[in-house]
């Protein structure tokens, strides 16, 4: 029996998906929940929110006609992140939470290896040549092959992005709570040993979701362990990066340059020094974008756990820990 009996009226369960969902991918969810109520859209009406028992894509603009529903029982994330919900609440009224974790991996790897090369072969730099119709050399001459890249939180995305660059015959160091062996990386280290891969590594990537123990987790310090020829990517979560000190780092010439695709503050501010860096590629939170994105959450993601929602009560893939933060 798929209904809820509420004073002695049957009601129908729901879930509220927060966009505008396409065709195929709504009746695939259907088929799973036939009975169920459904509504999607940008601006689902409150009274359908408040009901819904499960929420697909928590927005923020929103978040006062939910955030007090006693109906909610889980929440789907379209993002790979968290931090910015009410965790706090979510925790203290059971409602499960599951994130988008595994999505990104083909399109942040590849944005990773476009900021690598970008920097390496100075594409960067002749994009902007290329505005002022100037041909200069640039004294081109670093390679990626066989060059060593230090992997701090290797989770899907970064076994892709250690898998890529293993095809360029680079040296792979990765850094992960366990410090347990993962394909594509020829040594793992735990965050206790993170100095030993940043002085080794000419290429730095971020890959951590923001936690308790990840904020502000580069800085001053750690800039200063790095080569000062190192490239360093953060396409985590802006926090994770003191942003002073990386400031600070580049303009001491300590680290070779940036690929940011986060920051502490969002938008990046216009007044920030780092807009106006040769050295810098910023990119505007968007290196998970894909065509694919939709299909990969509702299909890989959401649709998996629906079904196991229905037989064991809770979802079963990306579910948050709370006592791990992420």
């Amino acid at each position: 029996m798929m209904d809820f009996w509420t004073g002695g009226t049957m009601t129908k369960r729901s879930i509220a998906i927060n966009l505008n969902l396409d065709e195929q991918n709504l009746q695939a969810i259907q088929e799973v929940v036939p009975d169920w109520d459904i509504y999607t859209g940008k601006d689902i009406a409150e009274e359908n929110l408040n009901k819904a028992e499960i929420l697909v894509h928590w927005r923020e603009s929103q978040a006062n006609k939910y955030v007090n529903s006693n109906k909610l029982k889980w929440v789907q994330s379209w993002s790979a992140g968290v931090d910015y919900l009410d965790l706090d609440h979510l925790q203290k009224n059971d409602i499960h939470l599951t994130s988008a974790s595994g999505v990104h991996a083909y399109p942040i790897s590849e944005t990773i290896f476009a900021y690598m090369l970008g920097f390496t072969r100075l594409i960067h730099t002749y994009i902007r040549q290329q505005q002022e119709k100037k041909w200069y050399h640039a004294n081109l001459k670093a390679e990626i092959h066989e060059k060593t890249i230090g992997i701090v939180g290797v989770g899907e995305i970064g076994k892709e992005t250690a898998k890529i660059a293993q095809a360029f015959g680079m040296k792979v160091l990765g850094v992960r709570h366990s410090g347990r062996d993962v394909d594509y990386v020829d040594e793992m280290y735990t965050p206790s040993d993170l100095s030993l891969v940043l002085e080794r590594s000419d290429f730095v990537v971020v890959t951590l979701p923001l936690t308790k123990e990840t904020h502000h987790m580069f800085g001053k310090e750690q800039f200063a362990q790095m080569k000062n020829s190192a490239f360093f990517v953060n396409i985590g979560r802006g926090s994770i990066v003191d942003e002073t000190a990386l400031i600070s780092a580049l303009q001491q010439k300590e680290i070779g340059g940036v690929g940011l695709d986060v920051f502490e503050s969002e938008p990046l501010q216009s007044d920030s020094p780092l807009w106006e860096m040769d050295n810098v590629i910023i990119t505007p939170h968007s290196a998970g974008a894909t065509e694919y994105y939709t299909n990969r959450v509702i299909q890989d993601i959401f649709i998996p756990n629906l079904k196991s929602y229905l037989v064991k009560g809770a979802p079963t893939i990306n579910v948050f820990q709370h006592n791990l933060g992420y």
